[in-house]
């Protein structure tokens, strides 16, 4: 005759572990799966924003003219001034460590100032030199960039933004060699050009017109005027150092206090790479932390379902010690059955992880445009840790239990009921 109290006692049993193992391997899944979510997404956010900034050289900065607001040696404070020519070679001579050294100047922005026959728009026009591509990288569907040639015969050629050929141009129209009248002057078009970064430092190069700086200081009458420098330091040198004696010499050439802070302003694009650097570094630590946190949650409930196991497995376990089971096989199978468990519940939420951040990726973040998150995908040696973390975890939770089980004496064990 059938023990039914004793059949529905196994069936909760079974039915009990059952979901015991179940909910542990999904803590398990869960920890794994949110590591790789939010360390892609860190990701993600740090490939946006290095894509942001990323095309103008890391080891450079701008620095450009204001008024004065300190009087220095008779001159009133609130003084207008300007760097010139001859600056750039008193800066080259007494500077060390300069490695490109760029002057910029912008003409007067007007309505509709560029013209190419009937189509009209207003744009940015900006002088430099050749030397100018070096410190804020650009590429070039069509043309050339300057040269020496342009800038030293004052040639009026010019280098148009992609914005500023698709709207005076036709789609099928070849821009090159034709004239574009560019406040009031025609200038030959030999480029397009648009920029790699999306930091606007005076403006975007896609909505500008590049032209000669000695072109565009003969044209506008502004002599050796020169507003702003873009500077780059040699490898071996901070362009911190660089930036600073910049900024004295000027003031040293041009009679403005030491003090004034205001006279001399500087964007130090080194000092923003090292703030982005640091803001990552930061987050993945903090990545790792969480991520580490809830895996380890995971973790603690295997070993705790394998203390389950352990206790419900006494009696086995005592007659394969009376049999003569080493110490040793014991051991190996209690920690081999918690790393299986680990294993089987951690890769799985690896891969899910990875597969929901490439559908994102695919469907959703790629369409997206003007926000600074990017491929929010984890690198093969981020995979590749997460699995050696998974699997001595698995390692370390059943290590505990396997101590558990080698405790137990073969006649207690035999002896339980």
């Amino acid at each position: 005759m059938f023990d039914l109290d004793r059949i529905e006692e196994i069936w909760v049993t079974i039915v009990r572990n059952k979901v015991r193992s179940l909910l542990t391997a999904f803590g398990v899944f869960w920890g794994i799966f949110m590591l790789v979510i939010m360390s892609g997404a860190g990701n993600g956010l740090k490939r946006g924003a290095y894509k942001y900034i990323d095309g103008f050289a890391n080891n450079s900065c701008f620095i450009g003219v204001s008024r004065t607001s300190l009087p220095y040696k008779g001159l009133q404070k609130g003084r207008e001034w300007n760097i010139r020519n001859k600056d750039l070679k008193i800066l080259k001579d007494s500077v060390p460590g300069i490695q490109h050294l760029s002057p910029i100047l912008w003409a007067d922005v007007i309505n509709n100032n560029v013209v190419n026959g009937s189509k009209t728009g207003s744009y940015q026009v900006r002088g430099v030199l050749p030397n100018y591509a070096e410190i804020e990288r650009q590429t070039m569907p069509f043309g050339r960039p300057f040269n020496e040639i342009d800038s030293d015969n004052k040639r009026k050629v010019c280098i148009i933004g992609t914005k500023v050929y698709e709207e005076l141009f036709r789609d099928d129209e070849n821009p090159l060699n034709r004239e574009i009248r560019v406040n009031g002057v025609y200038f030959q078009v030999i480029g397009v050009t648009v920029g790699i970064s999306d930091v606007d430092i005076g403006g975007k190069l896609e909505n500008t017109i590049l032209v000669p700086l000695t072109t565009l200081q003969q044209i506008t009458n502004k002599g050796d005027v020169i507003q702003s420098l873009a500077v780059t330091s040699l490898p071996s040198i901070s362009i911190n150092d660089i930036e600073d004696k910049i900024k004295m010499e000027l003031k040293k050439i041009n009679s403005i206090h030491p003090d004034d802070l205001q006279a001399v302003w500087s964007t130090n694009l080194e000092k923003e790479f090292l703030l982005f650097s640091n803001l990552f570094d930061g987050i993945a630590i903090l990545v790792w932390i969480i991520g580490s946190g809830t895996l380890f949650a995971g973790v603690i409930g295997v070993s705790n379902i394998m203390l389950v196991t352990v206790r419900e497995r006494t009696k086995e376990i005592g007659i394969r010690r009376a049999l003569g089971a080493s110490p040793k096989t014991i051991i190996v199978q209690i920690m081999m059955e918690s790393l299986s468990l680990t294993a089987l519940a951690g890769i799985p939420g690896l891969c899910t992880g990875v597969y929901v951040l490439y559908l994102g990726n695919i469907f959703w973040f790629q369409h997206l445009e003007n926000v600074y998150f990017s491929n929010p995908m984890i690198s093969f040696d981020t995979a590749l840790v997460s699995i050696i973390i998974l699997l001595i975890s698995g390692l370390l939770a059943g290590t505990i239990p396997a101590m558990r089980a080698l405790s137990i004496k073969a006649i207690d064990a035999i002896r339980e009921e």
